[in-house]
């Protein structure tokens, strides 16, 4: 693991616009690392433990919506404090409970070496039971996003791709995601900068509230 400046990351969190530390660890699919996925889209995400009710409810459901996370050409990591061989004993449980085969990687980190590093766990703390922190990371490398949920609040997979489909928008078209926006809704255009624009618009929020042309927002 990267350890360059990892206890002030680990002090103060990585933000919006971050370069996350680069790591390597065992996972359920083998070694991973995590710069090996630079050129497409990453979704990281801590979860508190295995064998738990609300984390098997979100790993079902993420397994269920895979091909949907495929389509936008973005892979999926987890991680925990647990060990490799309770991932692997979990994994097997929701397969013979739910039928689901979960395919995306689940890091392990007992040391909690990079939960620490990526902020997802509180320097002082003793384990990662208190949060679910999730990390979308575009293929430059860079944190677009993050959300951070308590351990007794799940996430909500819809909102996951809702948030992915919009960076990927306005990475696509420029502009901006309004409030509730979802795939096919106009994005915004930037506010002008432009004295004369602003004294000419048809309106009083024609110069800062205008939607892009729909062919280029949708």
């Amino acid at each position: 693991m990267d350890t360059d400046n990892t206890d002030n990351i680990a002090s103060t969190g990585l933000r919006i616009g971050d370069t996350p530390p680069d790591f390597e660890a065992r996972s359920t699919i083998g070694p991973v690392k995590l710069s090996a996925y630079r050129g497409k889209w990453l979704i990281l995400f801590s979860h508190p433990a295995d064998f738990t009710p609300v984390c098997t409810t979100e790993f079902v459901e993420l397994s269920k919506q895979s091909a949907q996370f495929d389509r936008r050409d973005c892979a999926l990591m987890a991680l925990s404090v647990d060990s490799l061989f309770s991932h692997f004993a979990w994994l097997r449980l929701i397969k013979e409970r739910f039928d689901i085969e979960v395919r995306f990687p689940i890091v392990e980190d007992p040391t909690m070496v990079i939960g620490r590093a990526f902020g997802m766990v509180a320097p002082k703390d003793n384990d990662s039971a208190a949060v679910r922190t999730t990390f979308y990371i575009d293929p430059h490398g860079t944190i677009r996003a993050t959300t951070c949920y308590p351990a007794d609040v799940g996430r909500s997979i819809p909102e996951m791709l809702r948030t992915l489909d919009a960076l990927q928008a306005i990475d696509a078209h420029g502009g901006l995601a309004p409030a509730n926006w979802t795939p096919g809704s106009s994005l915004l255009q930037p506010p002008t900068h432009d004295l004369d624009e602003v004294y000419s618009a048809l309106d009083e929020s024609g110069w800062f509230l205008r939607e892009m042309p729909k062919e280029r927002g949708e």
